[in-house]
């Protein structure tokens, strides 16, 4: 049970004086760059998706 508390502690220790959060001017930079890149990857597979569906119906229907 010792070895648990103390592992507790130690995160605790670590996240509170050890790791550098990023300001809120940084984490709204960084979420912004997210949602761009998300909407830019997303349009780009349902224009691949929608290419081969195309392609594929003609395929299709030759046979």
């Amino acid at each position: 049970m010792n070895k648990l508390r103390n592992y507790f502690r130690e995160s605790y220790h670590e996240l509170v004086h050890k790791v550098s959060w990023p300001t809120w001017q940084e984490l709204q930079s960084s979420t912004m760059i997210v949602l761009i890149a998300t909407v830019v990857i997303t349009l780009i597979v349902w224009g691949m998706d929608a290419l081969s569906n195309v392609v594929l119906s003609q395929y299709y229907k030759m046979f």
